[in-house]
């Protein structure tokens, strides 16, 4: 079972002004695919407390790591420069599917810089902030989590 960690970034839902829709979406979307969600934080768009809650998460044993937010081109969207401050390595497979599977919904994806990247032992998913956004995109790279997991956990694998 993938023990998971859900990241929240939004400037609004982490003072309170709105309810955050999309750490709930992609937990019960963690849950359908068998997934133990081991914890959820909602941090603002900024640099350092995204790294803080990643780094915390992977200390506390989550092998994938699922961020919703700050993935757009806005002048507070930093998740990616978060990310790639602290990765071991990007994989960029992910975020091109991604992108090349929305395009199909909607043309504003080609503006999208979702990614995934290794964070220590942790596989990193960065998702659009919509929730159904975030939840069509993990089901584009879904056949590929399970692996990349275990490749991040260092645990042997048959492939």
């Amino acid at each position: 079972m993938i023990q998971t960690g859900i990241i929240t970034i939004s400037d609004r839902a982490s003072q309170g002004v709105y309810e955050d829709f999309g750490g709930p979406a992609l937990r019960a979307a963690a849950q359908g695919h068998g997934w133990q969600v081991h914890a959820e934080v909602i941090v603002p768009d900024d640099l350092k407390a995204i790294q803080t809650a990643v780094q915390s998460l992977e200390s506390q044993g989550c092998g994938l790591i699922l961020t919703t937010g700050g993935t757009g081109i806005a002048e507070r969207d930093v998740t990616p420069e978060a990310i790639r401050g602290i990765m071991k390595v990007e994989l960029p497979g992910f975020g091109e599917v991604m992108r090349m599977r929305s395009l199909e919904i909607t043309p504003n994806a080609i503006l999208s810089r979702c990614l995934a990247a290794v964070v220590g032992r942790s596989l990193v998913v960065a998702l659009p902030g919509k929730p159904q956004g975030a939840v069509e995109c993990l089901g584009f790279v879904l056949g590929a989590i399970p692996h990349a997991v275990k490749l991040a956990q260092r645990v042997p694998t048959s492939c």
